[in-house]
């Protein structure tokens, strides 16, 4: 079992008026997670998945639970693991802390699609691909 890390500081533009990160901003810093891991360990860049590949993975399932605030400078890091791979879907869990303090929990479901007709249906995920992703299978 892996999990992908990956580290993201927070920035001016992602904290609000309190001085603590404005939730959307994590969706955003989710979102980078999840294409970071797609290009590094999965090797399958959005850009080639998008546009060499004619697919996508949006999201359609997401559930947040947030322990602590994040403050401009924090250093965040982002544990992503494969809670369930599905024919088309893949469950993911993304746990978020700054110096062992969690600070959120995330847990999502995104699916592979066919997006060359500009209107997405989900297809199976490519053996190779799938392969890959089953490296980070966690279990709880």
């Amino acid at each position: 079992m892996n999990k992908f890390i990956a580290i993201q500081t927070v920035r001016f533009s992602q904290i609000d008026a309190a001085g603590i990160v404005f939730y959307p901003r994590y969706f955003e810093m989710i979102s980078a997670t999840v294409e970071d891991w797609f290009a590094g360990p999965l090797e399958l860049s959005f850009a080639k998945m998008h546009f060499d590949e004619k697919a996508g993975i949006p999201l359609v399932d997401i559930h947040c639970k947030f322990f602590a605030p994040s403050r401009l400078g924090d250093e965040l890091r982002f544990e992503l693991g494969v809670t369930r791979i599905g024919q088309s879907s893949i469950s993911l869990q993304i746990e978020v802390s700054c110096q062992r303090q969690q600070r959120l929990k995330v847990e999502m479901t995104i699916v592979y699609v066919d997006g060359d007709d500009g209107k997405p249906v989900s297809k199976p995920l490519p053996v190779e691909l799938r392969r890959q992703i089953q490296e980070f299978l966690i279990m709880e």
